[in-house]
């Protein structure tokens, strides 16, 4: 039992869930201390199941509709699917239940987040076709991930404002930015299949400028969100550690090193979200 739970928390990288929960509690805090809506802990509840589901669903959708492209990349073949650790029908089986939870779920919460949720499963599954078409594939991922503190805070006001669409807008700019610098060790790969990416389109270099350029629009908006937001000290704390974490993963890699990607990826991105969101959120219940 044990086992096959390990195998397909593996094979959606539950671990993962870290870039994106974070600001999903941001938005839900955000509709409580600034858009007057009312703390549920059902709603918190449903909130974070929401967010399980649906990003399930996406991950596991992502290998099971990529597994003949992963078998033929050495960084890929070991995955669940292409290695026959999970057969693709019993992918396909969690994929549907992840889907039907997650708009049961959205059910349970609100009308509008259960007549938007097809759509917000649209974007989530559609980005694994992306690739095939288009290198700005990263900024399909990045608006799949940005839904989530939108999404929040409609759960509880049933209502969108500025402030939250500000904060998806952030972390569209900064999932998009590090996915592409996370792409890079694929440049070849991705050329030699004609996929569509933007290190396949930019070369190295070029991806890295791009990402620069995303990474740069996403500290804009940290500022804007915090004067807009009428935000505190503590957010600002935050917000410090947040750009500095921006920083340090264009540091961390360049062009003739990309030796240090996975360290970008998970520690530096998983500082990022969590440390900026327990000051932000702080900075709402403590100092509103």
């Amino acid at each position: 039992m044990f086992t096959t739970i390990n195998k397909y928390l593996s094979l959606v990288k539950f671990a993962h869930t870290i870039f994106a929960m974070p600001f999903a509690l941001i938005g839900y805090c955000m509709a409580v201390t600034i858009g007057g809506g009312a703390f549920s802990w059902l709603t918190f509840g449903l909130v974070i199941l929401c967010m399980v589901f649906a990003r399930s669903a996406a991950m596991a959708f992502n290998r099971w509709l990529d597994v003949d492209i992963d078998k033929l990349n050495p960084r890929t073949a070991k995955r669940e699917i292409p290695a026959g650790i999970i057969s693709k029908s019993n992918a396909m089986v969690f994929i549907i239940a992840n889907c039907v939870l997650f708009v049961a779920t959205t059910w349970f919460i609100n009308k509008i987040c259960f007549f938007l949720s097809p759509i917000a499963l649209l974007v989530v599954l559609g980005y694994s076709y992306t690739k095939r078409f288009t290198a700005l594939c990263h900024m399909v991922l990045g608006v799949g991930l940005s839904l989530a503190p939108i999404g929040a805070y409609l759960a509880v006001t049933g209502q969108f404002a500025t402030l939250p669409v500000l904060v998806s807008c952030l972390v569209l700019c900064w999932v998009s930015g590090f996915d592409i610098i996370y792409s890079l060790q694929d440049e070849a790969f991705d050329k030699s299949q004609h996929l569509n990416s933007i290190p396949a389109w930019l070369g190295l270099r070029g991806a890295l400028h791009f990402s620069e350029a995303l990474h740069v629009i996403a500290a804009a908006l940290v500022i804007t969100i915090g004067i807009y937001g009428r935000f505190h000290w503590l957010y600002w704390i935050g917000a410090v550690v947040f750009m500095s974490m921006l920083v340090s993963q264009h540091m961390l890699v360049k062009p003739n090193d990309l030796s240090r990607i996975n360290i970008m990826f998970m520690t530096t991105n998983g500082i990022a979200s969590v440390v900026f969101a327990v000051f932000a959120i702080a900075d709402m219940l403590v100092l509103a």
